[in-house]
């Protein structure tokens, strides 16, 4: 059934679809109606689930690493300040293996206090051990949900479904919403392996000794890298379902392009349109999304870039004192290889600052005359940045 939905609705209603048993949140700007609607599921008798009321996001976190580890299949929301909150359950999570699903409206990080878009939130828990993937529009909100739960109740992996708030988590589109009775069919009732039972008494993450540490946190890398293989098998049994496939990143005209666009996110959106228009005039320009940012498909990655002459990777957050994390990731990709395209970094949009065209069309500018000159003499620049409240020549 298509529906018009927001990014948030979106979110609620595959949480909805997966049959989630419960529900921990704190409503927070620009994630609060992704909250609203699973209550009003609950409350009006159409999402059998327990909706827990807590105090803060740290609390909505803890509740649901308590209800995953009883073997109940649990979904919560955040965004920005929040998932910062989480922080320390994050790790929690992940660590005790649990398959909670979080929908993530991606939102700048105070200070200065700021409510508007960028991915730095989910960027800065970036090696809190969840799976991270995210999404460029509405529909994929819906079908990345739902694909969530296969994947983190396979591995005993938590997953992060990123969307950038207000871009998507405010604006409706229309969305093939899935029939409850084909979910059911992809996403069978969870069958927990292992649960906390007062009948059957059990320690349930016991204390991390030097002796064990270690062993323990390379299971959980193995699991990591496993996901990379468990997403594209999730992916393809989804497609031949429902009809539609993201796998771990997207090519758009790039298979033959001299300069590709690295992005993720609504931004991948703004850039296909200015693709089509260099690819009328024959301009060999093209556009890679990423959607899988962890586990980290450097293979898949290395195929899609290597063949450019020049890689401008476009991002809406910045590693403080370093780069950008998605640039540095991809530039670590390649350190071992004979041959590398050229890369170039362009910190954008940050703070909900709208990224345009004039702006990507600089980008693509700088990453041509780079491959035409062959070096880079800046990696790292600022698109849309005002030099003069700065002091800075970008």
């Amino acid at each position: 059934m298509r529906q018009m939905l927001t990014g948030n609705e979106a979110a609620a209603i595959a949480a909805k679809l997966a049959r989630v048993k419960v529900i921990s949140a704190y409503p927070i700007t620009p994630q609060t109606v992704v909250v609203e609607k699973l209550s009003e599921f609950v409350a009006d008798g159409e999402l059998d689930a327990e909706f827990m009321k807590v105090e803060s996001e740290h609390s909505a976190l803890s509740a649901c690493v308590g209800a995953a580890a009883a073997g109940a299949r649990t979904f919560t929301a955040t965004s920005s300040q929040g998932l910062m909150y989480m922080s320390e359950m994050l790790f929690i999570a992940s660590g005790l293996r649990l398959p909670i699903v979080m929908a993530n409206a991606n939102r700048a990080l105070s200070a200065p206090l700021n409510i508007w878009c960028d991915q730095q939130d989910s960027m800065a828990v970036r090696d809190c051990g969840w799976v991270q993937l995210q999404c460029e529009n509405n529909q994929e909100i819906v079908d990345t949900t739902i694909q969530a739960f296969r994947v983190a109740e396979s591995l005993l992996l938590p997953v992060m479904v990123c969307y950038d708030g207000f871009i998507l988590s405010h604006t409706a589109e229309p969305v093939d919403v899935p029939e409850q009775g084909d979910v059911d069919e992809f996403l069978p009732p969870y069958q927990p392996q292992y649960v906390l039972d007062p009948e059957k008494p059990v320690t349930m993450g016991p204390m991390g000794v030097p002796e064990y540490y270690e062993e323990i946190k390379c299971m959980q890398q193995e699991a990591l890298r496993a996901a990379k293989r468990k997403l594209v098998e999730v992916d393809a049994e989804f497609g031949k379902k429902f009809g539609r496939r993201y796998k771990l990143l997207e090519r758009y005209h790039s298979d033959d392009a001299d300069i590709i666009l690295l992005t993720m996110g609504s931004l991948s959106s703004s850039a296909k349109e200015l693709i089509d228009r260099y690819r009328k005039r024959g301009e060999k320009i093209g556009l890679v999304k990423l959607r899988s940012f962890r586990p980290f498909p450097v293979e898949e990655l290395i195929d899609a870039l290597e063949r450019a002459k020049a890689v401008a990777v476009l991002e809406k957050n910045i590693s403080f004192g370093s780069a950008g994390a998605l640039f540095l990731d991809t530039a670590a990709a390649f350190i071992n290889m004979e041959k590398a395209p050229l890369m170039l970094n362009f910190i954008c949009g940050l703070g909900g600052r709208d990224v345009e065209a004039l702006q990507i069309k600089e980008a693509i500018r700088a990453a041509a005359r780079a491959a035409e000159s062959g070096e880079v003499r800046k990696a790292v620049r600022w698109l849309g940045l005002r030099e003069k409240l700065v002091g800075l020549r970008t």
